[in-house]
């Protein structure tokens, strides 16, 4: 899975994107049911998410341990692959 490191300025806390994976030729998926609640500790390779595309669901995993800071799409809504669903403060 794809993870963006941006370092915030004049700080020293970093946040990683959550992004939905590359899954093969899927174009679109739904966002089923987060499994973490915002302000959560996470674990790297903790599911956060579940995402339906074409009647399969996946899984979608933290890319690092840190605490789940915003969620950018909700339940319901449609993202592709390398999109941001959320973010989260490592640490």
């Amino acid at each position: 899975m794809a993870a963006t490191l941006a370092l915030r300025m004049g700080g020293k806390e970093a946040r990683v994107d959550i992004v939905v994976p590359d899954l093969g030729e899927v174009g679109e998926v739904r966002l089923v049911r987060w499994l973490v609640a915002a302000g959560e500790e996470i674990e790297s390779g903790q599911a956060v998410a579940e995402v339906e595309a074409e009647k399969a669901v996946f899984v979608v995993e933290s890319p690092a341990r840190g605490v789940l800071d915003q969620m950018t799409v909700a339940v319901g809504q449609t993202a592709r692959p390398g999109d941001v669903i959320a973010r989260l403060r490592e640490g």
